[in-house]
């Protein structure tokens, strides 16, 4: 029996709660609602105010109750109970949604039952994962329609697959085509996005990756911009060109050997982006997967949440993807890890390089990952050269950075503003680079590198991380 059943009365009707006088035509359809949501009570004998009025309690009443549930599509079971003069009818959530009743397919929404329209019904069921975007064969597209045969012979590369099979027999084997009601071998939508030329005017633009470059840290001024609609593995290896074509780069110097390194971990980057084109939701069409670059971050965003099944506590430990296919498909060319392992990655190389974790947002029906750009420890400029003294014994003396300013008066140019920030970092410890590039009317790539100058002379101490860190001028510290 059901405890407390004075204070479920008063608190009235919720998202788990239904009142009803009898058990009228409407029944099957609130009990349709619980099941397609995470389940509920129905209470009947209590009218909308939550007082008992009383309803019939007998064999009869009740078989009548249970064969109106019956009717749902679905078979459902639930539990009828007596209490006091009213039945409660308790749903449990479904485990085999949609649920549907002879009015429709209905879900519970606050405290009220709403019929689900076409598009509602869709998304329902995307949301449920009864409908799989990339597993959809597509009958207008037969394989033969625009085959990529250099994407597909790159990808058997890279998987290690054989090509002693037919083509049509490994598509079929990697999801990318099914044979169709008409007896022709069609693609799925993975095969498209994989293997099929010119899919961005077919109905697919919405897959292409976009590329952009900011001056500033707002959306405003575009430096640099690119639209990718080539296959998805292309698309991935083109994000990271523009990445890299526009992060800085400069050289890590050991013994002789010479290392280009990117400003932000290639990894990192490359995770983040391989993500964003495997876990977006490919239903909606109205957006794409983003790579923005602004002064002090990039950012990668996709379309679609989280999944359904990730939460806050388990989020970067269990693997739940939107599209198994793309995802078997990244997998066997070495792009991902099928353990669920990309969040920790991404971490783990931001931490190696000596930089924050990056953020991970779920802003609405976005996902969202930041990775903060900082000072980078590898500066290169047209007016710095790497200088190796060898000696007979071998490398001596390493590596030193040479400035040789000209006659122009780089020298006391440079040596003013460095005063000028450690003065800024005097009044305010909380300064951001941002801010400093604005009072000093110079660019922040500029005060990033008058601060690498002035920490590495001593002359300021970086305390704490880039969010709740500040800055610390030293006393007896020499510029």
């Amino acid at each position: 029996m059901i405890k407390d059943l004075d204070v479920i009365l008063s608190e009235g009707e919720s998202y788990t709660v239904e009142f009803k006088e009898n058990a009228d035509k409407t029944l099957a359809s609130e009990v349709c609602a619980f099941a397609n949501a995470s389940g509920g009570r129905v209470f009947i004998g209590v009218n909308n105010n939550g007082n008992i009025v009383g309803t019939d309690t007998s064999n009869a009443s009740r078989s009548r109750i249970q064969d109106t549930i019956n009717q749902i599509e679905p078979r459902l079971t639930v539990d009828i109970a007596v209490l006091k003069k009213i039945m409660v009818i308790t749903v449990p959530e479904g485990t085999n949604k949609p649920y549907s009743c002879a009015k429709g397919f209905y879900l519970r929404s606050g405290p009220n039952s709403q019929k689900l329209e076409r598009d509602s019904i869709i998304a329902f069921l995307q949301t449920e994962g009864r409908v799989i975007f990339d597993s959809i064969v597509n009958e207008k597209y037969p394989i033969t329609d625009n085959f990529n045969e250099v994407e597909f012979l790159e990808y058997l590369k890279k998987s290690g697959i054989s090509d002693v099979l037919p083509r049509e027999s490994v598509l079929k084997n990697l999801g990318c085509a099914e044979i169709t009601g008409n007896g022709n071998l069609s693609y799925t939508n993975a095969g498209i996005l994989f293997f099929r030329n010119n899919q961005q005017n077919v109905h697919f633009d919405f897959a292409q990756v976009v590329c952009a470059l900011y001056n500033g840290t707002d959306k405003v001024d575009i430096i640099d911009a690119k639209e990718f609609g080539g296959g998805i593995i292309e698309n991935i290896d083109n994000a990271i060109v523009f990445l890299k074509r526009n992060l800085k780069v400069g050289y890590e110097i050991k013994s002789l050997q010479r290392k280009n390194v990117l400003e932000l971990p290639e990894d990192a980057l490359r995770e983040a982006i391989t993500n964003s084109v495997c876990h977006r939701d490919y239903f909606e069409k109205g957006a794409r997967v983003m790579v923005e670059i602004f002064d002090d971050r990039v950012e990668i965003t996709n379309p679609g949440s989280v999944p359904k099944g990730i939460t806050k506590d388990n989020f970067g430990n269990i693997s739940v993807t939107r599209n198994p296919v793309i995802a078997s498909l990244l997998h066997r060319a070495h792009y991902i890890e099928r353990m669920g392992t990309g969040i920790k990655r991404m971490i783990k190389a931001m931490e190696t390089a000596g930089f924050e974790k990056p953020v991970f947002k779920n802003e609405g029906a976005f996902f969202k990952v930041i990775f903060g750009r900082g000072l980078f420890k590898y500066e290169i400029r047209d007016v710095v050269k790497n200088v190796v003294k060898d000696n007979a014994n071998g490398v001596k003396d390493g590596v030193k950075d040479v400035v040789k300013d000209n006659a122009n008066g780089v020298k006391d140019g440079v040596k003013e503003n460095r005063l000028k920030v450690a003065e800024l970092i005097k009044k305010n410890g909380k300064i951001t680079i941002p801010q400093m590039a604005q009072q000093l009317n110079i660019s922040s790539r500029q005060v990033q590198r008058l601060l690498k100058t002035l920490i590495d002379k001593g002359i300021v101490l970086r305390i704490g991380g880039r969010k709740q860190g500040y800055w610390k001028v030293k006393q007896n510290g020499k510029n």
